[in-house]
């Protein structure tokens, strides 16, 4: 069922939208349904859904809000509520299209989550990337136990996110500052090197800047100095440790570099606030 708008563009009530989707979402091949139309579909929009589409052989001109586009194969396509779009497909082109109910996904959709924005507008990503997510929603789509409407809503969340990443940033979307890059950078190192007995001039080697740079970066993002936070990120491994392995306080200060248990167990109480032996009795886990 269709009604035009002011400018005539038919605004479709697809799959029952309008009066109960009949599903949390739907997912079908481009074949099932631009066969049934010679393989085009005429400019149209949609009020409450959002669609993805992904191409992967053949031939697609897409034309949406007054662009056209010619993209090449594979590509992923959002469409956003209420965009006018419309498809001319060569004969046998393949794909899928799922249409999602905004009512069904709100965490991705409403406008109090960061992936809303890139959301909103319409954009294209190269779509090798997303064809075992297509495929995954397929074949959960087909499935029929109660767990399904829920892996339904994981599997669209995951590729509202996947998709969010690979769309540029809205207008006026916040992006990290220079000094917030090189932060996200240290702590990566940080995840790949902590147990390896890595000092702050070795980080700092490897992201080829100084130790006072780097100090400079992270009181500017976390407000304390690169060795208070790289010592804040061992205490943290350290507390993992006592709390889920049986080590001795002592291995676990060398395992993560430290050559003086008592210095360790120092640190830990200036950085958590009570010693080791005491954390880890604290949790029931014994010493």
């Amino acid at each position: 069922m269709a009604r035009a708008d002011a400018q005539g563009i038919p605004a479709y009530t697809l799959y029952g939208e309008g009066k109960g989707f009949p599903d949390v979402m739907h997912i079908e091949r481009i074949t099932s349904r631009a066969s049934l139309h010679d393989w085009h579909i005429a400019p149209h929009r949609h009020l409450g859904l959002h669609q993805f589409f992904l191409i992967e052989t053949g031939v697609v001109v897409l034309r949406v809000e007054g662009e056209e586009i010619r993209p090449p194969l594979p590509v992923m396509i959002s469409i956003p509520r209420g965009a006018v779009h419309g498809f001319e497909f060569a004969k046998g082109t393949e794909g899928y299209v799922l249409t999602v109910p905004l009512a069904e996904l709100r965490a991705a959709f409403s406008g109090d989550t960061p992936i809303a924005p890139r959301l909103e507008r319409w954009g294209c990503a190269e779509g090798a990337d997303f064809l075992a997510l297509f495929q995954r929603l397929a074949q959960e789509h087909a499935h029929a136990d109660p767990i399904r409407p829920v892996m339904l809503r994981a599997l669209a969340l995951e590729l509202c996110c996947e998709v969010a990443r690979a769309l540029s940033p809205a207008p006026g979307e916040k992006t990290l500052s220079r000094y917030a890059e090189r932060m996200a950078e240290f702590d990566a190192l940080l995840r790949l090197h902590l147990r390896k007995k890595w000092r702050l001039g070795d980080y700092a080697a490897a992201m080829r800047i100084t130790p006072t740079q780097l100090s400079r970066i992270s009181r500017s993002i976390v407000g304390v100095a690169a060795s208070a936070h790289l010592e804040q990120r061992l205490m943290q491994e350290a507390q993992r440790m006592l709390a889920y392995t049986r080590m001795p306080i002592a291995e676990v200060a060398y395992d993560l570099g430290y050559d003086d248990p008592a210095y360790f167990s120092r640190a830990f109480r200036r950085v958590t606030g009570e010693s080791p032996g005491a954390y880890r009795k604290r949790l029931n886990l014994g010493s």
